[in-house]
């Protein structure tokens, strides 16, 4: 028997509750419709694998191994590109049983996976892919609510894991949510960051300026054009973006905006769209790209879910000139046509090569994106 299945160590959650296979796992499902998207001249869209169900948030690690999240699957898969032809031959599950386990973070050689409440370390998880170690605690007292409370984390360039706290609504005003927060990469240190934010699931820190940028997923129910997803950026620590009393920078909340003025909170750098479903952005710091793309946001737009013609399902650039949005554009199209979607777009990931991966959770799969003249 695997000695992993039965071992017990202080600080580890036993992994024969959390594990439910190291091998490649297998689904039945049709193949990724890649033919039917669109993208700029001289793109080209592959796919890296096909074999991650409800594949969301992503990292890489530092041999290269690229760790996605799941929300409905409760797994964690690790990708292996060993020939670097640029599409996975292998996806491991490393971690099964978890609550949402939808952000993956890695740091010094140690994988973060967040978990609704909790925060769980696999350390050394590229010398353990398969046979992967027990699941370290990190974190275990962050709220329990399940409505926004999946999470992307990410370590910042202060080496802090910053976590966001999404509000557990559609629209309320609850003390100790809608917020981002950071920590030492033992949990210790807990700081609040950013108010006002409903929901961030995709943020990154902007090459030179180290600021952080963040989508945010407006409220429903104001019908089908308000108000806006948002794309972010703080200036300063203890910034309030606005939720639940101010949206898209302009809207007061008919309900929780009385008495209030939205001069008081941050506008967005630019607004996406309503119910777009913005979720992951990163900036583009590659090469392969042209130089246009060079320091834009890149910004995964999940989809609407309750919009009479449905909204997003696409990737974007956002162009940016220092802190102003300059221009915002479609990078991959064509995941949706008759409003019916075969994919769903989630995170985004710039590789050390260049090339721009892309999760989709409807499709279980995870695209790679290059570019050649």
């Amino acid at each position: 028997m695997n000695p992993a299945f039965h071992a017990f160590r202080p600080g580890l959650i036993a992994p024969a509750i959390l594990l439910a296979a190291f091998a490649a796992s297998a689904w039945a499902k049709d193949p990724p419709a890649i033919e039917k998207l669109r993208v700029p001249a001289g793109f080209h869209v592959t796919v890296y694998s096909a074999d991650v169900p409800n594949a969301r948030a992503l990292a890489i690690g530092s041999k290269g191994t690229v760790f996605v999240g799941s929300r409905s699957a409760g797994k964690v898969y690790a990708l292996s590109d060993a020939d670097h032809d640029g599409r996975a031959e292998k996806s491991r599950v490393i971690a099964a049983g978890l609550n949402m386990p939808v952000g993956v973070a890695y740091h010094n050689g140690d994988l973060y996976i967040s978990a609704v409440s909790q925060i769980l370390a696999l350390r050394d998880i590229e010398e353990h892919l398969d046979q992967a170690p027990g699941l370290e605690m990190v974190v275990s007292d962050l709220p329990s609510e399940t409505h926004h409370g999946w999470k992307f984390i990410a370590f910042g360039p202060d080496g802090k894991l910053y976590v966001p706290i999404g509000a557990p609504c559609n629209i309320c005003d609850r003390n100790g949510y809608a917020k981002i927060v950071r920590m030492d990469a033992d949990g210790s240190h807990r700081e609040d960051v950013a108010f006002g934010i409903r929901n961030t699931v995709g943020f990154d820190w902007q090459p030179g300026t180290k600021q952080l940028w963040f989508t945010d997923n407006g409220r429903d129910l104001l019908g089908d054009d308000l108000p806006s997803d948002e794309l972010n950026r703080l200036s300063r620590i203890g910034e309030h973006f606005g939720y639940p009393y101010c949206h898209q920078g302009d809207t007061l909340d008919p309900e929780f905006g009385k008495g209030k003025s939205c001069r008081d909170y941050t506008p967005p750098a630019q607004r996406l769209g309503a119910h777009v479903a913005a979720l992951g952005m990163r900036f583009y710091a590659g090469k392969m790209f042209p130089s246009a793309y060079h320091g834009a946001a890149i910004i995964a737009e999940h989809g609407s879910w309750n919009r009479t013609e449905k909204a997003g399902y696409r990737v974007m650039t956002a162009r940016i000139d220092g802190a102003r949005v300059v221009g915002y554009e479609p990078l991959i199209e064509g995941f949706m046509a008759d409003e019916k979607s075969w994919g769903r777009p989630v995170d985004v990931l710039v590789m050390p090569d260049g090339a721009l991966l892309v999760s989709d959770d409807q499709a279980g799969a995870v695209y790679r994106l290059t570019y050649s003249r």
